[in-house]
């Protein structure tokens, strides 16, 4: 995908030019003015593209060097952020104010593990729409292999029936992110019903269409495994491998950085993307908008989920490690409070207070930090959506595990959702919002 031009001066360069070639520079000038994208070119006064100025001024008013840092070269970082204000009426119905910050869909982003939830929420819409009786989430699913690459699954230890299900995949996944718990939904999925399923309910230009942290060629990823869901010895549902007969792939290249490490060996060009899992920040924003707001947006947006579905994605969506009995990660000090929780916290291993929840979806990879998510200060009954990425990579080289996570990704994370919670609190309303959906009992299971 072309990358719009960038900070150009076309003084200097008319002054470099003689008389004679004046008006030759003057419509080239004009041409590359007139197919710069809008969005992502550089305003009048030279500021990173925004719909407004209020993330900007937000941002400005923080005595923080990483945000100096980051908001001095915002085209080098690949920020976009996404801001939204809720604001309540006197029945607790939310309208929402974007404010957008860098924004461009056409400015690719490798989204990592942020599109799990997307696949959380389609897996349990397919339980719901297979109208078979005594199948649920916690219907045992067992998963075979049947095309080249793929692997079989017959047990979870970490689960209280030491079986795998639905529930317990969405579970790790929401928790702390688990790729295998997210590569056996999508297999359970299959690539059309993943693509088309959101391209119906008007969530465009996703392209979800690999496993993640395992490697396989596009075809494999095209074939997923069967699977079989059992009421102890009793098949409710057998589900055959599945061909996506559709190519779902950007399809584009999608030229990134200067190398990348390929079976221990650099390869010294530019890492083409385009075969790779992509997804807007607004279509981020927008679903998790979906999940949590379900009634506040049109009906075609909606997921087909039941009350008792929404409530367990809202407990794991929001639950800490710690406050987890299966899996049981307290015995690990790897997964600690903001393990999955980048906004307001970061790289820092603090303990969590208990007023504020974070309902959300990370990715991180590639260099790439994302963070979807819906912040609630209980204590001061507030509420906003945020969504934002950074990238992080200054080598411009792939796979060498050389990221800027801990010095500047994760730091800037952390600082604007703090900045972010703070406007929140001053900030006015006419309306204190209704909480009581969000606060939620955290008993270990």
């Amino acid at each position: 995908m072309l990358q719009a031009a960038q900070g150009f001066k076309p003084c200097a360069m008319i002054f470099a030019l003689s008389m004679k070639h004046y008006l030759t520079a003057f419509f080239l000038l004009f041409l590359i003015s007139c197919n710069s994208s809008n969005q992502d070119s550089a305003q009048e006064d030279g500021s990173y593209p925004t719909n407004n100025n209020l993330v900007l001024e937000i941002l400005k008013e923080q005595e923080s060097p990483v945000i100096d840092t980051v908001l001095s070269n915002p085209r080098k970082y690949e920020v976009q952020i996404l801001y939204t204000q809720i604001d309540r009426d006197s029945a607790n119905k939310p309208t929402f104010t974007e404010h957008a910050y860098g924004v461009n869909p056409n400015n690719y982003f490798y989204p990592a593990s942020a599109i799990k939830l997307p696949i959380a929420v389609l897996a349990l819409e397919k339980l719901n729409e297979l109208h078979i009786e005594g199948l649920t989430k916690y219907s045992t699913m067992l998963t075979d292999s049947a095309y080249e690459g793929q692997t079989r699954v017959t047990a979870d230890t970490t689960s209280a029936s030491g079986k795998p299900s639905v529930a317990h995949y969405i579970k790790k996944l929401l928790l702390t992110s688990d790729n295998d718990a997210y590569n056996r939904l999508y297999e359970f999925l299959g690539q059309q019903y993943i693509n088309d399923k959101l391209a119906n309910k008007g969530y465009e230009d996703i392209h979800i269409v690999h496993r993640l942290a395992i490697v396989n060629n596009a075809e494999q990823n095209r074939n997923t495994n069967p699977v079989v869901f059992y009421d102890n010895a009793k098949i409710l549902y057998q589900q055959d491998l599945v061909s996506s007969p559709n190519d779902y792939r950007y399809g584009e290249s999608i030229m990134k950085g200067k190398g990348y490490i390929e079976n221990d060996s650099l390869i010294e060009q530019p890492k083409d993307f385009g075969q790779n899992n992509y997804i807007s920040v607004a279509n981020l924003q927008a679903i998790l908008k979906a999940v949590l707001f379900p009634e506040a947006v049109p009906a075609q947006n909606r997921f087909n989920l039941t009350e008792d579905d929404y409530k367990f994605l809202y407990q794991y969506m929001s639950q800490l490690p710690r406050e987890t009995a299966y899996p049981n990660y307290s015995a690990d000090s790897t997964y600690y409070d903001s393990y999955v929780k980048f906004f307001i916290y970061g790289n820092t291993h603090e303990r969590m207070p208990d007023n504020i929840r974070i309902f959300n979806k990370i990715g991180m990879a590639y260099g790439y930090l994302i963070d979807n998510a819906y912040i609630v200060d209980l204590d001061h009954q507030v509420e906003f959506l945020l969504t934002a990425i950074i990238y992080v990579n200054e080598d411009q080289i792939f796979n060498d595990d050389q990221y800027e996570y801990d010095e500047i990704g994760l730091p800037f994370m952390a600082n604007l959702g703090q900045a972010m919670l703070e406007y929140e609190i001053e900030r006015p309303r006419n309306h204190k919002p209704d909480l009581s959906k969000f606060e939620l009992k955290y008993d270990k299971k």
